[in-house]
């Protein structure tokens, strides 16, 4: 087996789909652009009926304190997560490596079959597909969500799952406290309801609603789908192409573990990575 020593010095760097000299990956998509910008003023919309027409100038102090920080405290997560599933590499297979030289490099025997892709000719890994948004083979890949602007693959599984749980969270607490304060204004006859006037407390109320509803059945679907897909060891893409399972499928513990890590508080954290493999390992199975 060739070590990934010998081997690190002589591959150029890969700089396609990279941004800031190639520290940071970024898919330079406009549509894929325009939905993450989207999702951040959507937040920022939540957040801003939240704290300024329902906490903030609610007479009860207690309650305004204790929601306010359940609510930011997701509110952030839900960001964070959304930026590490966008500026994380998914696990894109180095571009152009299906050459002679690299083959030979790399020991493959004579005969062996290899899997090249034809469209950004790299050496295709098992369970590898090419996403035409990226121009990459990604390993792993589930599908290219626009939301993110990147693909969701072996590398970023877990953040836009937490993406999704957090987004679902604070949808299911912004429909209550919405719920909760139409009751409050129509009960005190809309005195000391809000900073606002009556229509504009009730429009911002009811596009919220309509907001926190729709994200919030929106994102517990792609939840449900993302778990049900690592309970079964099988990306989106493979249960959608039927594809029969030519690799040896993981015990349901042990796929989860594959993306969260093992267990621990870390699992609910967007700034924990999961415990990646060793560099030989990760090397054999990028290329």
């Amino acid at each position: 087996m060739i070590e990934y020593e010998r081997l690190s010095y002589k591959r150029e760097p890969d700089l396609h789909n990279r941004c800031c000299n190639g520290m940071v990956w970024c898919i330079k998509d406009i549509c894929g652009i325009i939905c993450a910008i989207m999702t951040w003023m959507l937040i920022l919309y939540a957040e801003f009926v939240v704290v300024y027409v329902m906490l903030l100038p609610s007479p009860y102090p207690i309650y305004s304190t204790i929601n306010l920080v359940i609510f930011q405290l997701f509110a952030f997560l839900a960001f964070a997560s959304h930026l590490r599933t966008m500026f994380t590499d998914p696990g894109a297979v180095p571009k152009g490596n299906a050459t002679k030289e690299m083959i030979s490099m790399m020991g493959f025997r004579e005969g062996q079959v290899i899997f090249k892709c034809p469209k950004c000719c790299s050496i295709k890994p098992e369970r590898a597909h090419h996403c035409s948004v990226c121009q990459r083979c990604i390993r792993k890949m589930d599908h290219h969500c626009p939301w993110v602007n990147n693909c969701v693959g072996e590398n970023n599984q877990k953040y836009f799952v937490l993406f999704t749980f957090y987004i679902a969270l604070i949808s299911i607490h912004a429909l209550f406290l919405s719920v909760n304060h139409f009751i409050f204004c129509i009960r005190h006859e809309w005195k000391e309801c809000s900073v606002y006037s009556p229509p504009a407390t009730v429009v911002f109320l009811l596009f919220l609603v309509f907001e926190a509803l729709l994200f919030a059945i929106f994102t517990a679907v792609m939840l449900g789908t993302q778990m049900q897909a690592i309970w079964h060891d099988e990306t989106g893409i493979e249960q959608l192409k039927k594809e029969e399972a030519r690799w040896v499928k993981k015990s349901r513990w042990k796929s989860i573990q594959s993306v969260f890590g093992r267990f621990s508080l870390a699992w609910f954290s967007p700034f924990s990575s999961p415990q990646l493999r060793s560099k030989v390992e990760s090397y054999l199975h990028s290329v």
